[in-house]
């Protein structure tokens, strides 16, 4: 009877064993729907999450240079001073290559090109190699460089062309030859204020818009200064015809407010006190004021086209 007892109470514990079982695979069904409703909370995450970052133009304008650059630790950095010393020098070759071309004329295009290729890869490593106001006002504008930068690289580069037209004067006086006869200030007198500054705003943006790709480039100096120097030869090439061919002017253009500036631009005689001054606004606003705007609008110009197709 014993026996007995003990195989009905083994049978009454079998189904208390079953119970546990129902629990268990209910918890593995629990446990397999689980990734499944979490799989569509993060489909529905990454949907939100992308339809934030639909617009192309987030951070347009946001700052691209350094954070701590400031005035007051831009001149406890050493480089600073070598990039400002490396404007002076390459802001003074180029004045003298744009001597050479707008006082003598245009030789060859090509030979213009390589010059400036050579230039650039030169003092790259130093500054950038912005070499022109109308270039620096852009970075500033484009925030891809502090103003106190700007400001600092600018005044280099109006020293480097004050140096490349005494060096280049120099030399011309010292042949027993007379002054030169620029021919930019007969320009504004003859066909017009807005017709100079017309040919000045073109080629500086072209010139902008040109040095804001080179940037995308930056790695590789040989195609950032290809790039570079392919645009300043094609401003000058659409310069030189719209002023020869057109206005029946020689070489009508500076595309460079720095060498502008050493070129005699601004009147020094005229009737009265008001005349004077007003050759001098025309003259400034024509060959320094104009090219910084076109600058400016070539830099955005790029900018803006990049954002659109994805490519920054």
């Amino acid at each position: 009877m014993a026996t007995k007892k003990s195989k009905s109470s083994n049978k009454s514990s079998k189904p208390k064993t079953s119970k546990p079982k129902t629990a268990a695979k209910s918890t593995e069904k629990t446990e397999i729907e689980a990734p499944i409703n979490t799989t569509e909370e993060t489909t529905t995450v990454t949907k939100v999450t992308s339809s934030k970052k639909e617009s192309c133009f987030k951070g347009f304008f946001s700052r691209k240079y350094e954070d701590k650059e400031s005035i007051l630790t831009i001149f406890k950095d050493h480089k600073f001073y070598g990039a400002l010393l490396g404007e002076v020098i390459g802001t003074m070759l180029i004045a003298l290559l744009l001597f050479s071309i707008l006082l003598m004329g245009i030789a060859n295009v090509a030979t213009y090109a390589f010059a400036i290729i050579a230039i650039l890869i030169a003092v790259y490593a130093f500054s950038g190699a912005c070499l022109n106001p109308l270039v620096t006002v852009g970075m500033m504008a484009t925030r891809r460089m502090s103003v106190i930068r700007g400001v600092m690289y600018i005044i280099a580069e109006i020293l480097g062309a004050w140096l490349g037209w005494l060096i280049f004067n120099a030399f011309h006086l010292a042949g027993g030859e007379t002054a030169y006869d620029v021919p930019t200030m007969a320009a504004i007198a003859e066909n017009g204020f807005w017709t100079v500054t017309l040919i000045e705003l073109l080629g500086a943006a072209i010139i902008g818009f040109f040095f804001t790709r080179a940037l995308s480039y930056k790695r590789s100096v040989f195609t950032f200064a290809a790039i570079v120097a392919g645009g300043m030869a094609l401003a000058v090439v659409i310069g030189y015809v719209i002023s020869a061919a057109f206005l029946g002017l020689n070489n009508n253009f500076i595309f460079n407010p720095a060498v502008a500036m050493m070129l005699q631009i601004f009147p020094t005689s005229g009737e009265n006190f008001g005349e004077i001054i007003g050759g001098i606004c025309q003259a400034l606003s024509a060959y320094a004021i104009i090219p910084m705007v076109g600058g400016v609008i070539g830099f955005y110009l790029s900018d803006f086209t990049a954002k659109l197709s994805g490519k920054e």
